[in-house]
């Protein structure tokens, strides 16, 4: 892990094991177009947005209500130079307890600001576990994106062809 890698963290009073279990039900948070599993140690699953953003994971490190590391193996977005930015990178979801509280803190390892897509993936990340991840987890529904669904300003621009 690098300084320069994005994170991000949340502090919630739910246990550990709702909060894992919220991490790995990716399609109540992040998108609802998810193919594939996204629980357990390999699981793959493939993450596509509109014709902006597609990519395919796979989950390298399981540690039931305390870690989950996902590998990107495949990245393509359709508003960078380098269309495969994330390739490589390991989006990181680390659970502590803290002072009573269950803490989560995501970390995308290699999501740098050299990166064309860093602002944009830095407040996307941002909204999705401050927000959409932070809301399943306290209330059981999340705001997961879908084609036409856009959940935040730049899935909107984007969309629009901004």
């Amino acid at each position: 892990m690098s300084i320069s890698d994005f994170s991000t963290v949340i502090q919630v009073d739910q246990s550990p094991s709702t909060v894992f279990n919220a991490v790995t039900n990716v399609r109540g948070w992040w998108s609802e177009e998810i193919e594939g599993d996204s629980a357990k140690l390999n699981d793959e699953f493939n993450y596509r947005y509109e014709d902006i953003h597609r990519c395919k994971v796979k989950l390298t490190d399981v540690i039931p209500n305390q870690k989950i590391v996902w590998f990107v193996e495949k990245n393509y977005f359709k508003f960078t130079e380098d269309e495969t930015e994330w390739t490589g990178t390991k989006p990181t979801f680390e659970i502590t307890e803290k002072d009573g509280k269950t803490e989560l803190r995501f970390t995308h390892v290699g999501l740098v600001p050299e990166y064309e897509c860093f602002d944009i993936c830095r407040d996307s990340w941002t909204n999705y576990i401050q927000n959409s991840l932070k809301k399943l987890i306290t209330t059981g529904k999340g705001e997961p994106n879908a084609s036409g669904k856009p959940q935040t300003e730049n899935e909107r621009k984007l969309s629009a062809g901004e």
